[in-house]
């Protein structure tokens, strides 16, 4: 599996099977340098020198806290294939500090409601809260002091968020596609309002009474009738899930 995490700093594949080192000094010049770039009001970022432990970069939001070596985040960015770069270090760097924990916080404030893999084997999907960071949507994970009612106010709050995420919609023969301009995973956010949905495909000029939608999360979004969703769901060699759009209220939250 491709460690994301270093963003399109990563080399090709070549680089991934024959990596070439990323050495801890480079990076902590880099990490000097740029760091302190990368702080605001909300996220701290240190480099600490522990005695005797090498240094640590101590990232602090809200209420998430990660402390990683530097030598052990050197080795990941080796395995990643990050090429050892000056600007590829920096990319890297930077790509990693904008994949941290989503807060509590930023979920309340800005999380998105959307459809995401419930499941490792990729066969379920359920929504998810998500905080967009540029090209990215993280999840967000409650931290184990969040209770019940806040999990739910946020849910709630992202699925109102949702109804406001601005998508395209492109017909392509009986067929319509639901995508966004920026971030493919937000697709999605468009079926906490199936009803609507059917409303902008009949404008389109598409009837679509008995919409089913196709859902490969990360990808855009198909609705079709049920015969032709069935045909687009076995041509894919992703996988995916199709549902009818009655069902997409009670899908679970991960």
């Amino acid at each position: 599996m491709i460690d994301t995490r270093f963003g399109g700093a990563s080399g090709g594949l070549l680089q991934r099977l024959r990596p070439t080192r990323i050495g801890v000094a480079d990076l902590r010049e880099v990490a000097d340098r740029l760091l302190p770039a990368l702080a605001t009001t909300r996220l701290r970022l240190d480099l600490v020198q522990h005695p005797g432990a090498g240094s640590v970069v101590v990232l602090e939001e809200d209420e998430r806290i990660v402390r990683v070596h530097l030598s052990d985040l050197a080795e990941q960015m080796t395995r990643a294939g990050v090429p050892p770069t000056t600007p590829a270090i920096s990319a890297a760097l930077a790509s990693w500090v904008a994949h941290r924990p989503v807060t509590d916080v930023a979920a309340a404030t800005a999380g998105i409601a959307v459809l995401d893999w419930a499941d490792p084997a990729e066969t379920a999907v359920g929504w998810r809260v998500v905080v967009r960071r540029g090209e990215l949507a993280l999840p967000w994970t409650p931290a184990p002091t969040a209770g019940a009612a806040t999990v739910h106010r946020t849910r709630s709050a992202a699925t109102g968020r949702s109804h406001d995420v601005t998508l395209d919609l492109r017909a392509e023969g009986p067929v319509a596609l639901w995508s966004h301009a920026a971030v493919p995973m937000l697709a999605t956010a468009a079926l906490v309002a199936p009803e609507r949905m059917i409303e902008r495909i009949a404008a389109a000029g598409l009837a679509m009474p008995d919409m089913q939608v196709v859902v490969t999360p990360h990808r855009p979004v198909a609705c079709a009738e049920p015969g032709i969703a069935a045909r687009l769901a076995g041509e894919t060699t992703e996988a995916s899930v199709t549902l009818p759009w009655r069902s997409l209220a009670d899908l679970p939250w991960s």
